[in-house]
């Protein structure tokens, strides 16, 4: 008998995966923890029934996380992850040797175990020495932090459930002090291809826009997402993602990367007149 994972995408979607076998199920305190072994994407991890990463494709996710920002600005040396317990961030924010400090701030320390033992790609450089493990509720910690970080990223799930307090404007305005006089913050920012996702991305861009100067949004293609089309937001004190942007400097420092570039950093701000009207609208 042929094993399939779904996921409802909404009342009208679905998509699914063809598994080889379930690895590992078991619920924490704060949500059901799943990883699959799966014919097409490897393996698979899923949380509450919502995909979060695959093997194939968490690397565009995670570099169009980090290295957008990073490019920005080649002075972060101090960085917050909040969220990210598989570790795809932090794993690329480690190959930056400018960066002296990584605090990440996880809620749910079963994940970080979980990602450990079976999504060892992902979960590499979490024992790097440069990395700090908060086992707590980032909203909490960044309420105690003022003028101390180059760049926050919020790594979060979808704005329900754990990390639903992570999308209000409360936070972003902690985040805000939280970030020196230069400082970047980039989070995942849901899509506008479906309707019912629509009001999502809305209030959160009106959100960082009403706390942050600069309030943009980015676009990526991650084929397992809700439509495959996800957005990201970019928010700092006075630097713009594109007019600020200077490629060479990134370029010189040699990274080699499997989705971002340097042209592909000006061209994902350019977005759909769809998205645009939404954002246009918050």
């Amino acid at each position: 008998m042929a094993l399939w994972f779904t996921e409802q995408h909404t009342d009208d979607v679905r998509f699914s995966i063809h598994i080889k076998e379930q690895l590992y199920s078991g619920k924490s305190y704060y949500q059901q923890i799943e990883v699959f072994d799966s014919y097409e994407f490897g393996r698979v991890l899923v949380l509450d029934g919502y995909i979060m990463l695959t093997e194939k494709d968490e690397y565009i996710y995670h570099e169009m996380m980090v290295h957008v920002p990073m490019a920005c600005n080649p002075d972060i040396r101090r960085v917050l992850v909040i969220g990210a317990g598989d570790g795809g961030t932090v794993r690329e924010l480690c190959r930056y040797d400018s960066i002296t400090q990584i605090d990440m701030v996880e809620i749910d320390e079963q994940v970080v175990k979980v990602c450990k033992e079976y999504l060892p790609q992902t979960a590499c450089r979490l024992e790097d020495p440069r990395v700090h493990i908060y086992y707590e509720d980032g909203l909490k910690f960044v309420r105690r932090v003022e003028d101390t970080y180059d760049l926050i990223i919020v790594d979060s799930t979808d704005p329900f459930g754990p990390g639903e307090g992570l999308f209000t404007k409360e936070f972003y305005g902690n985040c805000f002090t939280a970030l020196r006089e230069h400082g970047i913050l980039t989070n995942q920012h849901e899509s506008t291809y479906y309707d019912s996702y629509t009001s999502m991305v809305s209030r959160t861009h009106r959100r960082m826009r009403s706390v942050f100067p600069v309030a943009m949004v980015y676009q990526a293609h991650i084929p397992p997402y809700p439509s495959g089309h996800w957005l990201f937001g970019f928010a700092s004190k006075n630097i713009h993602p594109v007019y600020d942007f200077k490629p060479e400097i990134w370029e010189q420092l040699g990274l080699e990367t499997k989705y971002y570039n340097t042209q592909l950093h000006t061209g994902c701000f350019a977005l759909p007149n769809t998205v645009r009207e939404v954002l246009e609208h918050a």
